[in-house]
């Protein structure tokens, strides 16, 4: 299951599974574009390893990096409780 996370001011979706037995946590960000449908990429919690990555560009691609890495915390916490909807005490 994927957990809605955060829109930016680009359109780019963030959303983030439920955490893994390993502890690690799948991130998905998903920008539409007219010409090439949608641009994706998938970035691993803890470990911050990116995979998967298809028509950012550098900029957007370190934009979406510092966003997560500014959010990990949150999206670590969220991903046990089931999501942001579920996390409780906010």
């Amino acid at each position: 299951m994927m957990y809605p996370f955060l829109t930016l001011d680009d359109g780019t979706e963030i959303v983030h599974s439920e955490m893994h037995s390993d502890g690690t946590v799948k991130v998905y960000m998903e920008k539409p574009d007219a010409k090439d449908g949608f641009h994706h990429a998938v970035c691993w919690l803890p470990s911050y390893r990116w995979e998967d990555i298809s028509g950012f560009s550098q900029p957007e691609l370190s934009r979406c990096a510092e966003v997560i890495r500014s959010t990990a915390h949150l999206i670590l916490r969220f991903a046990q409780e089931g999501g942001f909807d579920s996390a409780s005490n906010l």
